[in-house]
């Protein structure tokens, strides 16, 4: 019973995110047959289910910036499973993904149908896979998103970023948008424990106070400089952040 009020707002918006996706993809898959499935519908169905999500969960976003035109590779921080809904509130893009998010139901169905590119870090075949399929979806027109931390954190600043993304966006000469995301409560912060674990102690406040800004496009020949351009402007921003906290 203590455990149960502890979570008590917890719980309910566990169950409200779950019923409501069901609702949102079964019309949307069935529509499918048809409609023809575009990126544009895909980004829009999104985009109206996470703005209904983020009320639920207690989201309070401070959101500074604008989106860019594509194509741009957007590279972001990462602080929480609860990052790529403050991000497709306000930006549209395809996810590069842990291959693990494929074996989550509903979440895996969700994300393939709206955008999603997965990888597994610990196959090379994988990640070359993967930076084709970016190149080759910037190509096309949309944007793409990646996390090249590779991980969430409880650290103060930025993980080291991992090159590739960099290098691959140097070669072609894409423009890389750093995004930056923190939490107000460091407890928000994803860094051990179950996906379910993590929402409980997460979203069983009130309010989640959250700030996202988008930054603007950085181009560079050579692609260990561009990453340490990136990750210089996120780690400055994230200090400018929690001086306003």
């Amino acid at each position: 019973m203590l455990i149960l009020g502890k979570y008590l707002l917890a719980i309910p918006r566990l169950i409200i995110v779950v019923v409501s996706l069901f609702l949102v993809l079964v019309p949307y898959v069935l529509s499918t047959y048809i409609i023809k499935n575009t990126p544009e519908r895909a980004f829009e169905i999104r985009r109206a289910w996470t703005n209904f999500i983020v009320k639920v969960l207690g989201l309070d976003i401070t959101y500074i910036g604008h989106p860019h035109s594509a194509p741009v590779l957007y590279v972001s921080n990462h602080r929480s499973f609860s990052d790529p809904l403050v991000f497709a509130k306000f930006l549209d893009a395809y996810v590069i993904a842990k291959a693990e998010v494929e074996n989550l139901p509903l979440i895996s169905t969700g994300a393939q149908l709206t955008g999603i590119l997965y990888v597994d870090r610990g196959h090379q075949d994988s990640r070359s896979k993967v930076k084709e399929m970016m190149v080759e979806t910037l190509k096309q027109g949309y944007n793409v998103l990646v996390y090249p931390e590779g991980t969430t954190s409880n650290e103060p600043s930025t993980l080291d970023y991992k090159p590739g993304t960099f290098m691959e966006a140097a070669k072609h000469n894409i423009p890389v948008v750093p995004i930056v995301i923190d939490y107000k409560n460091p407890d928000n912060n994803w860094y051990y424990g179950s996906m379910y674990k993590h929402h409980l102690k997460q979203f069983s406040k009130l309010r989640t106070s959250c700030f996202i800004e988008v930054g603007p496009p950085m181009t560079h020949t050579d692609g260990k400089t561009l990453k340490n351009e990136v990750l210089a402007w996120t780690d400055n921003k994230i200090i400018e952040i929690r001086k306003q906290w």
